[in-house]
């Protein structure tokens, strides 16, 4: 029986990143779509972009969201799962993912990514190029895990958190649903449900 293509959703620069990996990791076919009429019949690393079919078309069909904005990925995986769609998470080989990680449907490990034992990603997440989870971690559905940032032994992150690149999370620290984390930030102190952190550092009052 033949393998279903792969539908990949958002054709911005982060689809760059999912079809890359997607090359290194699967024979699969990958059928590459967006939206925008703009990005239909362009080419995106050798593949071209079709427009999305109709989600009431999607039973059975295994999807992935390269899109970077976290409330957009989640309505459009509520609704294609709702669908009967299923969410294909894509982790690229050289990422470094613990055999007692469990990383949710339809998430995302870029290059040189590494989570470590007994750490929870949900689903749809987003760990970019570099991104260290540490052990006993646990991210929320529809974060972000942004380049080179560091989450450090037994961190919480909600849900549709953004940790800027280069920022880090020191240990035990929650950070709270829609929390957005600065770019270099260093947080030692729990972060409030939306919060931003924009300073260089977050001190303990």
């Amino acid at each position: 029986m033949p393998i279903e293509p792969l539908l990949v959703i958002g054709a911005g620069g982060h689809s760059k990143v999912v079809l890359d990996a997607l090359a290194l990791t699967t024979p699969r076919a990958v059928r590459l779509c967006d939206d925008d009429p703009r990005c239909v019949g362009q080419v995106v690393m050798n593949t071209v972009v079709e427009a999305r079919p109709a989600i009431a078309t999607q039973r059975g069909i295994p999807f992935h969201i390269a899109i970077g904005n976290a409330l957009h990925r989640r309505s459009l995986q509520k609704a294609l799962v709702e669908a009967g769609a299923i969410p294909t998470s894509v982790i690229h080989p050289a990422a470094v993912v613990s055999a007692s990680a469990a990383i949710g449907a339809g998430s995302f490990v870029a290059a040189r990514a590494v989570i470590a034992p007994d750490t929870g990603v949900g689903d749809s997440v987003i760990v970019n190029h570099g991104a260290i989870i540490d052990h006993d971690c646990e991210v929320g559905d529809f974060s972000h895990i942004a380049p080179n940032s560091t989450l450090c032994g037994g961190v919480r992150i909600g849900v549709a958190v953004l940790i800027g690149a280069g920022a880090t999370i020191l240990p035990g620290v929650h950070i709270g649903d829609a929390a957005i984390i600065a770019a270099g930030a260093t947080i030692v102190r729990d972060v409030a449900p939306n919060e931003k952190v924009i300073f260089a550092l977050a001190r303990k009052n």
